[in-house]
């Protein structure tokens, strides 16, 4: 796909509505199909001084990763109407069904029930209200199994629950099919109008390959435009039509499976660890509780392992476990229990607040 950012200077602007707090979600949703027919201005609903985007814009959406800059990527009508075809097609999901918005819309997730849901005629609902389809994060599915009640029997009314925005564990997933809810996994990001792999399998039209690093590749018609006030970040993670995600993988088949973030390792007294690798084993082997690992910087080991665990357990079952799994590197060497995880955007954890909440009690 063209990146905006080579022709902004020739095409017309566009004015960029911005979305307020106080908005409801029907006055959401016109003008989200106002953007989306090109009758209205393109809307915004993350926090960016932009006034005026490229007239082939219709959707910004603010990211910002734990460490990374924030970036404001630029959604084009057809890219949001291909994801939810897309989608739809793969859930069999058929006009007049309903979706529910349980995600915040400041995130693409909560964007894409609004989109899904005017490309089906229907309107979206609440908690309150059953619905044929919905998304969720892993730890609303994990607080549903766990003492929601209302949140749980709306999942189960439900055919089919996208889960997305972290990696969900293997027991969680199976709590869920034994409890009647019918969990779909999805796999993507802002980039590429949010969920392109469901269930391991790419949507129709949604392209993968595996760069020599093993880095995941994406490409298909859901492409962001470019970042706007980053074009020259995403010249350096696309190549020609192709985005670089910062996700290793593997495809087996017609299978695409998600080994953890190229990013997110650490070294410890000359040996790497991979955080998301330790919290994903350990949200399999416990799943009751929610887990973050990070590194702090410490002399003696460069950088040092430690785990928040956002409830109680015993200290020794959770370096027991990655002694055995991993080896004596990946036993953390601190551990803080009773804490919440902060996220970023709707599901991943947020290791730089982490990390400056752990400096300052050490």
């Amino acid at each position: 796909m063209d990146n905006f950012s080579q022709y902004e200077s020739e095409l017309p602007a566009r004015e960029l509505l911005h979305i307020t707090p106080d908005w409801e979600i029907p006055q959401v949703l016109e003008a989200l199909k106002a953007a989306l027919q090109g009758t209205g201005p393109a809307i915004t609903v993350g926090h960016t001084s932009r006034e005026s985007v490229p007239a082939h814009c219709a959707v910004v959406i603010p990211t910002s990763g734990s460490t990374g800059q924030p970036k404001d990527v630029a959604l084009s009508a057809d890219a949001l109407i291909a994801s939810a075809r897309a989608a739809h097609e793969y859930l069999g999901a058929k006009p007049g069904e309903r979706w529910s918005l349980l995600l915040p819309i400041t995130h693409i997730a909560g964007i894409n029930v609004l989109v899904r849901a005017l490309e089906l005629g229907t309107a979206p609902v609440d908690m309150n209200t059953e619905a044929e389809f919905t998304a969720v994060v892993p730890t609303q599915l994990h607080r549903a199994l766990h003492g929601e009640e209302k949140l749980l029997k709306h999942l189960q009314s439900a055919k089919a629950v996208l889960v997305g925005g972290a990696a969900s564990s293997g027991p969680l997933l199976d709590q869920a099919r034994k409890a009647g809810i019918n969990p779909v996994t999805t796999y993507g990001m802002s980039e590429m109008s949010g969920g392109c792999i469901y269930n391991d399998v790419p949507l129709r039209g949604v392209r993968v390959r595996i760069k020599d690093t093993g880095a995941i590749e994406l490409a298909g018609p859901m492409q962001a435009i470019g970042y706007l006030n980053a074009p020259e970040l995403w010249n350096e993670v696309t190549e020609a039509e192709w985005f670089i995600t910062s996700d290793s993988g593997e495809i087996q088949g017609e299978k695409v499976f998600i080994n953890g973030r190229l990013d997110d390792q650490i070294n410890s007294g000359g040996k790497k660890i991979s955080l998301s690798v330790i919290d994903n084993f350990l949200h399999d082997k416990f799943p009751r509780q929610r887990f973050a690992s990070l590194a702090i910087p410490d002399k003696e080991w460069g950088e040092k392992l430690v785990l928040v665990v956002d409830g109680s357990l015993e200290p020794n079952l959770i370096k027991d476990s990655l002694r055995e799994e991993f080896g004596g590197h990946a036993v953390p060497k601190q551990l803080l229990f009773n804490t919440e995880i902060p996220l970023i955007s709707i599901g991943k954890p947020d290791r730089k607040k982490l990390r400056e909440f752990f400096e300052k009690i050490v």
